[in-house]
């Protein structure tokens, strides 16, 4: 070291107090070094070639293999607008229908939310997470135990998601086991979420005729229909197919009304790769996009220009044991190859990643968690569902990891924004004034100081402290602190509860299980 180093030490103490004053005054948004809706899209599994190859083969499994099972509705519906009906029941669908189909579909959607600051432009490469699933088990790190889940986990994780700068949208992540009557269960599913966060909210319906139901509750809480149709605020998560290539008969019902009451749709399909799709990764994603090309023929057949997600979510499975491996490299390889087919049809789309295996916030959920998560945003997937809090391979939901998931997709997420250069941070001015009779390092410079935030990603609650102050902090636990975390932000009242009059109004015509 030399004199001018060591004399320079001294100073680092006040450049620390700097760093940590600059680090607690709040950003402005475009300041932030990572937001919603930042661009991925650089990481490329397949070749133009490899993609081609994909998209014709799926026109070659619609036209001669087609789907099953259609709705009476739904084959009026799909032979009205161009698709064929066998002999054999099965729709199948001629190119140039699809090709069509593709030419008139939204480039770009917005799924809007009750808290406008937190709508969703769904377009190009704009990456976004959040929850979802089905998860029938609450995770306790503490106790290592797993229980059903009920309404008030479901309220909590709302309003968890509502206070976490990185999860951008909260589809619902588990199953309410405590109510049996599955339409009160999915209206309180409904009111749970949207009592918990002003964050855009996807649900699903259990059975066609409960979608009137959801809707009149949804209007309820809009302050009227033509309020919800300006502004739907809740998206319905379907499942119209039934891998391999059928479609779900009640769940397609429950799509067409959902479509005619105004509610976005997420066309999901989700086979899982060796049982219900083939094995490898190529014709899982082949299987994926011919379902969700037949689903958005079907969508433009009820409403042209309805907005619509295309969802392709294969699974991968562990062909050893038959379980799923939710949290394995070929996941990301194959949310990313899903990524690449909805840029090629410049379409907004949906996939999953970040859930983990692993049956705790433990170090393998964190491997599983990140490598699906990182290659979801680069490969610039609009909407990336079960992005954080899913363990067991979608059997068990976590507070805790939900909470630390925020700050693995924050990191997930600078990765996804990349490297900027610019003269500006190529740097050469500060190199020369620091090497040329200046410091010799660059801490406590203006240009570090002045893109410290902008630049740098700080964790919430990731441990950057040395060996020795962890020691003389009490060597803090990290799933200790998001419990702490998790009972600090349920202490306090949801800011998205509805106001009295409404919430009293919903009571009165619903059986909410909640307490008021």
């Amino acid at each position: 070291m030399n004199t001018r180093s060591r004399l320079s030490v001294p100073n680092r103490g006040g450049g620390r107090a700097a760093r940590r004053a600059a680090r607690s005054a709040p950003l402005a948004d475009h300041l932030r070094p990572i937001r919603p809706g930042l661009s991925g899209g650089r990481f490329n599994p397949l070749s133009e070639t490899d993609v081609q190859n994909i998209h014709r083969t799926a026109l070659n499994v619609l036209e001669q293999i087609g789907l099953a099972d259609a709705p009476d509705s739904g084959i009026r519906l799909l032979t009205d607008a161009g698709a064929r009906l066998g002999e054999d029941g099965r729709i199948r669908f001629p190119p140039a229908l699809i090709e069509d189909t593709i030419a008139r579909a939204n480039r770009s959607i917005t799924l809007m939310a009750r808290a406008p600051a937190h709508d969703l432009n769904l377009s190009g490469t704009r990456v976004h997470y959040g929850t979802a699933g089905a998860a029938v088990h609450m995770v306790d790190p503490q106790g290592r135990t797993y229980r059903e889940s009920t309404l008030e986990d479901l309220h909590d994780a709302a309003r968890i998601a509502d206070r976490l700068n990185n999860i951008h949208f909260l589809q619902r992540p588990m199953v309410c086991r405590d109510i049996t009557d599955n339409l009160e269960m999915d209206l309180n599913t409904i009111y749970a979420c949207c009592a918990g966060t002003t964050k855009h909210v996807g649900v699903s319906f259990s059975e066609p005729g409960f979608v009137q139901h959801g809707l009149e509750l949804l209007h309820m809480i809009a302050g009227g229909e033509d309020k919800w149709r300006a502004r739907p605020f809740v998206s319905n998560s379907n499942c119209f197919v039934v891998p391999p290539l059928r479609f779900a008969t009640e769940s397609c019902q429950v799509m067409e009304n959902v479509i005619r009451g105004g509610m976005p749709v997420l066309l999901l399909s989700a086979g899982m790769a060796g049982a219900t799709t083939p094995s490898t990764i190529a014709g899982a994603i082949v299987q994926a996009v011919a379902e969700c090309l037949a689903g958005l023929v079907y969508v433009h057949a009820v409403q042209p220009g309805h907005p619509a997600v295309f969802g392709t979510w294969p699974f991968g499975l562990d062909l050893r044991t038959g379980a799923m491996s939710i949290g394995s490299g070929e996941q990301a390889l194959l949310t990313a190859g899903c990524a690449q087919m909805h840029r090629f049809y410049d379409l907004p789309g949906g996939a999953a990643a970040g859930a983990a295996d692993s049956k705790l916030p433990d170090m393998q959920a964190g491997w599983e968690q990140m490598c699906s998560n990182v290659m979801a945003g680069l490969s610039g997937v609009n909407m990336i569902y079960e992005a954080a809090g899913m363990h067991a391979s979608l059997l068990g939901f976590c507070h805790e990891s939900l909470i630390l998931g925020d700050d693995l997709i924050g990191q997930a997420l600078r990765c996804v924004r990349g490297i900027e250069v610019s003269e500006d941070t190529l740097a050469l001015d500060q190199i020369r004034e620091v090497c040329i009779g200046g410091a010799g390092h660059y801490l406590g410079t203006e240009q570090t100081l002045g893109r410290m935030q902008a630049d740098h990603l700080y964790p919430t609650l990731g441990n950057r402290m040395s060996p020795r102050e962890w020691a003389e902090q009490g060597k803090p636990d990290l799933v200790a602190m998001a419990t702490a975390r998790k009972q600090e932000i349920l202490s306090q009242r949801a800011a998205a509860r509805f106001d009295p009059e409404t919430d009293a109004r919903i009571r009165r015509r619903f059986n909410i299980h909640l307490p008021a």
